[in-house]
């Protein structure tokens, strides 16, 4: 079964450049499907929040068993089969726009190399224009008025050239020594998912890596040591259980600390306050914006 099997077009606006589809996503049950090869681009926008357990794996380029997340929006450059991945959950809204490669290759003298680094920086696409774009594309397709068609090709040949400069900017092959950014995506979704703090051998594992080479690529890569970053994590987790209103006790055992007076200190000495001081400068904060 392909992807296209399980989702609605409930809109479809077609110009010379590419085709702009409304689709609601149905995946209410575990999914593992087969993206069809096409000879466009696949560029996809969710209308909301994309479920964190949507994943892709290029086959012709990965280990079978590698899917990584995709974001809110991804895109997929055409001939690639690509295998998609999902655990369920509710009926998504999304805007699908298929690309004819000749705008993309106009603007940049022949055909776009498709490296792993760009491939991968297709997962997760966060450009506020391509956003912005895809948002008006989206209300066109849902509500088309006159000259649907000519603003359609317009707002396709401008995500042409947007996709053109954002995926420019990953031409260069990173400084030698630095972590991949799949195995960067994966130390911090560990650290999303569980908040108790890793271990370095398990990172390690979970990136394919010594503890050395993992040390020393992190710090090549985000400027400070892993043990740093892990430590500002659970300090940002911390501030956002606050904001919550759960005890002080509470989300001390939640992110794994053997007491709530340990957890205060680790809290003081990264954020200069108590986790009282803070939740109390937050309400008001709060009270100051009403």
């Amino acid at each position: 079964m392909g992807l296209e099997t399980i989702f609605e077009v409930e809109a479809e606006i077609r110009v010379p450049i590419a085709t702009a589809q409304l689709i609601q996503l149905h995946l209410h049950a575990p999914v593992e499907s087969p993206m069809v090869e096409r000879d466009t681009y696949w560029l996809d926008m969710c209308l909301a929040s994309r479920p964190s357990n949507s994943r892709l794996c290029y086959r012709d380029r990965w280990m079978h068993h590698r899917f990584e997340q995709i974001g809110r929006v991804f895109l997929v450059p055409p001939d690639e089969d690509v295998q998609y991945r999902t655990e369920g959950g509710p009926s998504q809204a999304a805007i699908l726009c298929h690309l004819q490669p000749e705008p993309l290759n106009k603007w940049f003298d022949g055909e776009l190399q498709w490296t792993n680094r760009k491939i991968e920086a297709g997962l997760d696409i966060r450009n506020a224009n391509i956003r912005g774009l895809l948002l008006r594309l989206a209300e066109e397709t849902r509500h088309p008025g006159f000259g649907s068609a000519v603003l359609v090709e317009l707002i396709a040949a401008q995500l042409a050239v947007e996709l053109g400069r954002y995926f420019d900017r990953f031409g260069e092959i990173p400084p030698a020594g630095e972590l991949a950014p799949w195995r960067l995506r994966l130390i911090d979704e560990r650290l999303r998912d569980i908040p108790a703090a890793p271990t370095l051998e398990e990172l390690a594992l979970l990136c394919g890596l010594s503890v050395r080479q993992l040390t020393r690529r992190f710090r090549a890569s985000q400027g400070c040591s892993i043990g740093q970053y892990i430590a500002n994590s659970r300090i940002d987790h911390a501030r956002r259980l606050l904001a919550s209103g759960q005890s002080i006790k509470t989300i001390a055992h939640a992110l794994d600390f053997a007491s709530a007076s340990g957890f205060c200190f680790a809290f003081r000495r990264a954020t200069g306050m108590t986790p009282g001081e803070f939740r109390a400068s937050n309400r008001a904060k709060g009270q100051r914006s009403t």
